[in-house]
């Protein structure tokens, strides 16, 4: 038992997959984002699984106690929407729900996307399904931010902000958490402008914390980082570009299962493009599209930020299925 949850690691052919589980009944398998942990969902698994649910969060590869394999392009969507799939399959299930955030929602969506046999519904949090562009995310980052600093481009050089983050991983952790929150966003903090910068230059680590983590959180975190360092976490963000070469049948593909969309009204990831609102229109491809919910006062850890909210919006999605 952790906190309170039995836990179980699937064997995948060659990855091992470390989940928190609660419950019984339909699979729900809820898969986190970057930089964080099966534990991101804390607020949600007992709920959600009182509703008559078995619920499995997950230690994406590279995280946690899951497998951290080295090759940059063990990270590519196929690889890790393939964790997905076998974990159904290992349970024995005919499908399952999905709920995912940040790096866990385009992996849902692109799970119920190329699965919709094994995806019973989809709910995504802070990132809405978007179609395969013309060039890949990462080329049109590169194009926008050709002469600013931009994480995701600084990101693509192996093992620099490995070790700029890995220095006091404490630090790391606090600044990036705040610097998207709500309160950071409040705050106006920002990443510095120059194109040399590190990724923490110019973010505050604030004293103290706001109060959605507490001190018991942050060292969990931060334990769970000190284990299994940034470069597993990272390499999701190297195979932009080979995810849009290997996945181009996502050009065309919409999301024909039940999905949903939550989204923290404060969040910065809604405006990467200046000029447009990522979140006001989550749904267009979609076709059996329940609607959103923009939890005004929440940034992006917005299942952490606002825990009820988020688990409220979650729990009325699942009772429109039944």
């Amino acid at each position: 038992m952790t906190h309170g949850f039995k836990t179980k690691t699937f064997t995948l052919n060659d990855i091992n997959i470390y989940t928190a589980e609660h419950g019984e009944g339909p699979l729900v398998i809820m898969v986190h984002g970057w930089p964080e942990s099966w534990y991101s969902w804390r607020h949600q698994i007992k709920p959600i699984a009182e509703l008559g649910y078995k619920v499995l969060a997950i230690d994406v590869r590279g995280y946690g106690q899951s497998s951290k394999p080295y090759a940059v392009e063990k990270y590519d969507m196929l690889s890790l929407v393939g964790d997905i799939i076998g974990i159904i399959k290992e349970e024995n299930v005919e499908n399952a729900i999905l709920i995912g955030h940040d790096w866990g929602a385009p992996i849902c969506w692109s799970a119920a996307a190329l699965h919709p046999d094994k995806i019973k519904a989809v709910i995504g949090l802070s990132i809405p399904h978007a179609r395969r562009g013309k060039i890949s995310n990462i080329e049109l980052w590169r194009q926008i931010y050709k002469d600013n600093f931009f994480y995701q481009t600084y990101f693509e050089k192996e093992g620099v902000v490995e070790e700029e983050l890995e220095r006091d991983i404490g630090e790391s952790l606090r600044k990036i958490y705040y610097w998207i929150s709500a309160e950071g966003h409040d705050a106006k903090v920002r990443t510095n402008f120059d194109k040399d910068s590190e990724l923490l230059d110019g973010l505050i680590d604030p004293d103290p914390f706001p109060n959605w983590l507490t001190k018991e959180d942050l060292d969990f975190y931060i334990n769970e980082f000190e284990n299994s360092g940034f470069r597993g976490p990272i390499n999701r963000y190297r195979n932009q570009d080979r995810d849009w070469e290997t996945i181009p049948e996502l050009s065309n593909l919409k999301i024909e299962v039940p999905s949903f969309f939550i989204g923290g009204g404060k969040d910065s990831v809604r405006k990467f493009i200046k000029g447009y609102d990522m979140y006001e229109n989550p749904g267009k491809n979609c076709t059996n599209f329940f609607g959103k919910l923009i939890i005004e006062e929440a940034g992006h850890w917005v299942q952490q930020e606002a825990p009820k909210k988020t688990t409220d919006a979650i729990i009325s999605f699942l009772e429109k299925l039944k």
